[in-house]
């Protein structure tokens, strides 16, 4: 079962997601995290740091899990 990220505002970028999920301690380290690691949203392959995400996106990070946004 994924883990939940509840978000209050429309949507989250990728960077800011996985500093909010702490995946990565400063929202510097996101380009480097997303260059070294495979991230699924919704199945798809997307590496983008601008990348929006709304509820019901999921998001797979090998290694690391997955989270549904909420």
């Amino acid at each position: 079962m994924p883990t939940e990220i509840k978000v209050e505002t429309e949507f989250i970028t990728l960077g800011q997601f996985l500093k909010f999920a702490d995946i990565i301690q400063t929202g510097g380290m996101a380009k480097w995290f997303l260059s070294e690691n495979t991230i699924l949203i919704n199945e798809e392959q997307d590496q983008r740091r601008g990348r929006k995400l709304y509820a019901g996106d999921k998001v797979q990070i090998k290694g690391f899990g997955e989270f549904l946004i909420v």
